[in-house]
């Protein structure tokens, strides 16, 4: 089969590091556990207000989908682990490397042009299916993406240019990605937003993040789409 691999552009390292750059730019992230932002990591010292913990907001439980929904992305099984729906980056490694929720009610025999090498299995579908905040399980005949149409993404941003300062933003986007990471797929700094995609959102992780950044700061999109 054409190897279908989608890449994640990997850049978030050097927007933390530049801390600068044109507000067209952007910086994509793939995901591993997800943890609590604004974790505190080290020893504190109580008696200095300085090095005092720093609150960690409430644990966000990801919320599941009313009906079907659809997407796009690369699954992935190793061994017999259960197999993964990355749907941000691919590795271009061979086999290919790439984390996402597990899938319940796979079956590769009805996935055509699936690869295996070193006991990885995988390939790059449209998949329906249900999604209950954890897991995505397959109900569809997932469709190779080499067979089909790309699913648009309507801009969420509808032209409009941000106002935050891009210092700001800077400081926001590893705080909302690897606060959130495993439920979000990638996240990048766009015409002067936060942009942030994760799995699926009914809104009230769009609502979390216009609580604690401020309304048009963070805009999330998700990567799974209701059929309906």
């Amino acid at each position: 089969m054409t190897r279908s691999v989608h890449v994640g552009v990997l850049v978030l390292a050097a927007v933390l590091l530049s801390g600068c750059g044109a507000d067209g730019g952007a910086g994509a992230v793939v995901g591993g556990p997800a943890t609590s932002p604004r974790a505190t990591t080290g020893p504190s010292d109580p008696a200095d207000p300085s090095t005092s913990p720093v609150p960690t907001p409430a644990a966000f439980a990801p919320p599941p989908a009313d009906g079907p929904v659809a997407g796009q992305g690369t699954v992935l099984q190793i061994g017999d682990a259960p197999p993964q729906l990355c749907l941000g980056g691919v590795a271009e490694s061979y086999p290919p490397q790439c984390s996402g929720p597990e899938v319940a009610g796979w079956d590769w025999g009805l996935a055509q042009q699936a690869e295996t090498a070193s006991g990885v299995t995988w390939g790059a579908y449209a998949v329906t299916g249900t999604w209950d905040g954890s897991v995505f399980t397959r109900t569809g005949i997932p469709v190779p993406l080499s067979l089909y149409d790309a699913l648009p993404f309507e801009d969420p941003l509808a032209g409009r240019q941000g106002t935050t300062d891009r210092q700001e933003l800077d400081r926001i986007l590893p705080e909302v990605y690897t606060g959130h990471e495993g439920y979000a797929v990638t996240a990048g700094v766009d015409r002067g937003f936060v942009s942030l995609m994760v799995v699926y959102d009914d809104g009230s992780f769009q609502a979390r993040m216009d609580a604690e950044y401020g309304s048009d700061v963070v805009v999330v999109q998700s990567a799974l789409r209701p059929t309906a």
